[in-house]
């Protein structure tokens, strides 16, 4: 018999999984947010580079990794993504 608690993780463990490979969906107000909404697809946390040019294009800018970890950032017209080695490790909208 299976404890709670395995369940609980193998769930979890399903889950983060799950998204890793996934893009994301943020909906983001306008100054009026009862009346306009608009979304935007960003790349999801563990794509790879090239699956990000693949369903997104070419980056408007690149910048050259640094550190160690190298760590990278691509950026788009609505957004930029930030890659540890080849990984997606973080994507925001920018600020425009």
């Amino acid at each position: 018999m299976l404890k709670l608690s395995h369940i609980t993780a193998t769930g979890l463990l399903l889950l983060g999984l799950s998204a890793s490979v996934s893009a994301e969906e943020i909906i983001l107000p306008t100054a009026e947010p009862e009346t306009t909404e608009y979304s935007i697809q960003l790349p999801g946390r563990g794509m790879t580079m090239e699956s990000v040019q693949n369903r997104f294009g070419e980056a408007i800018e690149r910048y050259p990794a640094v550190g160690e970890p190298p760590i990278s950032k691509w950026t788009y017209k609505d957004f930029s993504v930030y890659f540890e080695s080849e990984y997606v490790i973080h994507a925001v909208v920018n600020n425009n």
